[in-house]
């Protein structure tokens, strides 16, 4: 009796283009809220000191930091897109209980260090456009943090509509601000591609940026943001998905990084060498803006602050709410889940504490959390079991575990300098 021949594996069908259209655009929009918390106040702290005491000489920095970005949030998205879970699960699920106690214990004090930078900022937008008082305007953003929030119960769009919009204020912002102060200077921005650093205060800003682009709570985020969406039936609407995710990836992030060096550029125009007294603060940039530019440039500027406290403020909230329902499987009610993160940054502006200062602190706490979140992330896109196809490519592994390594050295080198330089 003859044995039949095993019978042959199905061939995939090729998915028709408006499966192919339907995958694309479930899966367009996610960087974009990621997007929002490279551009939060940090940014406008690091980037604005940056260029008002060292010009154009810390680009480089932000250029690689945004590329940095780019790739890591890149294989954020990749996770949640292979494993339909967010990265923060796959730690409380899969790592040893003592490990995932502690990147989860570190992940909640990175949040709070965004938080403090969100609502510091946001603070400063108000009181600029409308005198608030800091804590008062703390107070109110947390309110319209909420009510942002509360278009997640109508789906992952009009949250992202919201943020986007958000993201767009501030481009606008800041694209009206450089051609008001006459572009930057070509051959200067060009040099400033060249790295190098001026002493241990470029250093700390140099962190201070790194910290303040590749933001480590986003790192969480933008696993569980993609991981919600549609799950792609099939390898080949897998891929139509992963290439979608990286397109997204390159227009938001790539905006974002527009955005910062915006920003650097602004106050490497108008502050650097220039006297004036110029103390490299918020403040002091919003006033000097608007005697040295005009009103108009001064409101796009408190303006645009405000847009990113406020959305950053949205997305720090959702990404604190995916840190704790993932490593421990608890949902806090939001409200106290967010008084428990906002409360450092009440606290700061109760007590009179410089807002700058405290702006350009939280970025380097956020830089020193950055390889907490990096690590496992490189380590779970590297198995072929969790991955399946979407499973990096050695020369991917390599080059995650090498900016890990790189980024924890710096901090380390910024911790020795602090301490004993």
């Amino acid at each position: 009796m003859t044995t039949p021949a095993p019978p042959k594996p199905a061939r995939e069908v090729a998915p028709t283009p408006i499966e192919v259209r339907r995958v694309r655009r479930a899966f367009y929009g996610p960087a974009f809220v990621a997007a929002v918390a490279y551009v939060d106040p940090g940014n406008f702290a690091t980037n604005f000191q940056a260029g008002a005491n060292f010009g154009y000489l810390l680009v480089w920095v932000l250029v690689m930091a945004n590329v940095v970005a780019m790739f890591i949030q890149y294989l954020s998205a990749k996770t949640g897109l292979a494993t339909g879970k967010d990265l923060a699960a796959l730690c409380g699920q899969r790592l040893p209980k003592p490990v995932a106690a502690g990147l989860w214990v570190q992940a909640e004090l990175v949040v709070m260090a965004t938080d403090l930078a969100e609502f510091v900022g946001a603070a400063i937008g108000l009181n600029l456009l409308f005198g608030v008082p800091l804590f008062p305007a703390g107070l109110a953003t947390a309110v319209i943090s909420f009510a942002l929030l509360a278009l997640q119960s109508r789906g992952y769009r009009p949250f992202e509509l919201a943020t986007t919009f958000l993201l767009a204020v501030i481009g606008f912002g800041f694209l009206y601000q450089l051609v008001a102060v006459g572009g930057p200077d070509g051959g200067q921005l060009a040099e400033g591609l060249v790295p190098r650093l001026a002493g241990t205060e470029s250093l700390t800003l140099a962190v201070g940026i790194i910290g303040a682009t590749v933001m480590p709570h986003v790192i969480y985020l933008h696993s569980a943001v993609t991981a919600g969406r549609l799950r792609p039936v099939g390898e080949r609407a897998m891929r139509t998905a992963l290439r979608a995710l990286r397109t997204d990836c390159v227009g938001g992030l790539g905006m974002a990084g527009l955005i910062n060096l915006a920003m650097l550029c602004v106050a490497a125009v108008l502050f650097h060498g220039a006297g004036g007294g110029f103390d490299g603060s918020l403040t002091g940039a919003h006033e000097h803006l608007g005697r040295l530019v005009g009103g108009m440039a001064a409101l796009a500027f408190a303006v645009a602050l405000l847009a990113s406290g406020l959305s950053s403020s949205g997305v720090g909230t959702y990404a604190g709410q995916v840190v704790m329902d993932g490593f421990i499987r608890r949902r806090l009610p939001l409200l106290l889940r967010r008084g428990l993160t906002m409360l450092p940054a009440l606290v700061v502006l109760a007590l009179g504490v410089s807002p700058d200062d405290a702006l350009i602190g939280s970025q380097v706490v956020l830089s020193f959390g950055i390889p907490f979140a990096l690590a496992p992330l490189v380590y779970f896109t590297s198995r072929p079991a969790l991955m399946g196809t979407l499973v990096n490519r050695r020369i991917t592994t390599w080059t995650g575990a090498v900016i890990c390594v790189v980024l924890s050295a710096l901090n380390l080198y910024l911790l020795v300098q602090l301490l004993f330089g």
